[in-house]
């Protein structure tokens, strides 16, 4: 099952010196050494291509199968009644905003170093990463799960229901056991990505999604848990995902060169993995953040009900069509952080060449038929005619934002692959709380727009963000960035014996 599944990394051990030497062999486009570097330029692109594409239509499945579980969790709680939903609704927006998504964003300081490691052919080095990470976030897990336990009480003090509060206190406590879950498994499948081996990532979402679906319905029907039933089921599939992984792991040939045996080195290091972590968290929760800011301010508008419900429809269709840029960006991840490691700067510029015009041509694509569905988009999720018109005006906004989500979703993978997270933390910090909200709470309040208003200021912001990263990567030092990956990597002496 392993062995099939090759890596993508084309290793360059020996520097950026002896490609140098390989003359025409290696001609890449920025090499001008004439007309025949054009052949082979094209050569070098399509390749790339072929090699992102492997890795971003995985990725994108996995992806889709988890929104499929999410969906399908929201449509058995729905038939409950308006209060378990409720409930269900709120518990999952506090549990994104203050767990997952924080640990998501930790977890992704793995791509990195894992990344480049992979690059370096340091592969010892991946699993004594890895296990650091699970460390930390087990332990970051344990002040976020006593919070989730108050949430219950904190709701009525932010003037929410009570009875709707119990629902969601109910709703988070039993998430808890999938929180720790959820912070190994994103260990695991960083550990994996950086590999190029998406397929137990596939294998794993699939198998959670068919025992999902049976075990939501028997909690929440048969055994008569109501919401907390499907997030029991959730926490169970979380550490079935778990297993499934670890199993990979252990018995795969695909891993035998980087799965390795926990030491107490395990232990050291940590502010080193902190120091990309933090910022990666930072980069991921302070976008996040921002769209939920907003789906909670919509409820002071004139006519919430409808405010609310519109911007939860635009960015649940913002969230499916992200699916696209959020594979090819970590696909970019993976390669420039694999082309990094091995020394070989030009192959991870040609990767960030090569995954922006494939986002450009896509994201294009997505909005030019965005724009042609915009009177059905409405009416799949909703029957009431004043929700369908509103959603059928705001579908040019999404058009546009689609633009923007594209171009920042590979864009930030780029910029983790390369290890300068602390650089999109500041820029989305600025391009959201600094740009986006204000001009978002000028037009929705000020000028009477609303949910309208709101969108044009996460455009704002979100278009604010591409330029910033997009300047950033034009200016990037790719013999620099090469020579930190290898600094990285190599800063720490380990055993280099597997199991």
């Amino acid at each position: 099952m392993g062995s099939s599944e090759a890596p993508l990394l084309i290793p360059h051990p020996a520097g950026k010196e002896d490609a140098e030497a390989e003359g025409g062999k290696s001609c890449l486009w920025w090499r001008r050494c004439g007309g025949a570097c054009s052949e082979g330029w094209w050569g070098e692109a399509t390749a790339e291509a072929g090699r992102l594409a492997s890795l971003a239509a995985p990725m994108i499945a996995v992806a889709l199968l988890q929104l499929t579980m999410q969906l399908i969790s929201t449509i058995m709680v729905g038939h409950l009644g308006e209060v378990p939903l409720a409930g269900a609704a709120i518990a999952n927006s506090l549990t994104n905003v203050s767990g997952f998504s924080v640990l998501m964003g930790l977890a992704c300081g793995l791509e990195t170093i894992c990344g480049q490691a992979y690059g370096a052919e340091q592969y010892h080095k991946l699993a004594l990463f890895t296990y650091r990470s699970i460390t930390v976030l087990l332990i970051v897990s344990v002040p976020i799960a006593i919070l989730w336990v108050f949430i219950p009480d904190i709701l009525p003090f932010i003037g929410q229901d009570p009875l709707i509060a119990s629902e969601a206190g109910r709703y988070a406590l039993w998430l808890i056991p999938g929180l720790f879950a959820f912070s190994v498994a994103q260990c695991l499948s960083k550990f994996l990505q950086s590999q190029s081996l998406i397929f137990p990532m596939v294998l794993s979402s699939l198998t959670t999604l068919t025992l999902f679906i049976p075990l939501c319905w028997f909690m929440v029907y048969k055994v008569g848990m109501g919401n907390a039933g499907a997030a029991l089921a959730v926490s169970i599939c979380d550490w079935v995902e778990v297993t499934v992984l670890g199993l990979y792991i252990k018995f795969s040939p695909s891993c035998e060169k980087t799965r390795a045996a926990p030491t107490w080195e395990t232990f050291q290091g940590i502010g080193n993995f902190m120091r990309l972590a933090v910022p990666s968290a930072l980069m991921i929760c302070l976008e996040w953040w921002s769209y939920e800011l907003l789906v909670l301010l919509s409820g002071i508008l004139p006519n919430p009900a409808l405010e609310t419900s519109v911007l939860s429809i635009c960015i649940s269709t913002v969230v499916l069509v992200y699916n696209l840029p959020y594979g090819i960006g970590t696909a970019a991840s993976v390669r420039v952080s694999n082309e990094l490691g091995a020394g070989n700067p030009d192959g991870a510029r040609l990767v960030v060449v090569v995954a922006l015009s494939i986002i450009i041509c896509t994201a294009v694509l997505v909005s030019v038929t965005l724009l042609s569905l915009r009177h059905f988009i409405g009416i799949a999720f909703s029957n009431e005619e004043e929700v369908v018109n509103y959603v059928t005006r705001m579908v040019p906004l999404l058009s546009i934002s689609v633009l923007t989500d594209n171009l920042q979703g590979v864009l930030s993978g780029i910029s983790r692959g390369c290890g300068w997270q602390h650089l999109g933390a500041y820029v989305n910090l600025g391009a959201f709380y600094l740009v986006g909200i204000p001009v978002a709470l000028v037009l929705g309040f000020a000028l009477h727009l609303g949910g309208a208003g709101f969108w044009i200021g996460m455009i704002a912001g979100g278009a604010t963000q591409v330029t910033l990263l997009s300047v950033i990567t034009a200016m990037t030092n790719w013999g620099k960035m090469a020579d930190n990956a290898r600094d990285r990597v190599f800063e720490e002496s380990l055993p280099t014996q597997a199991y």
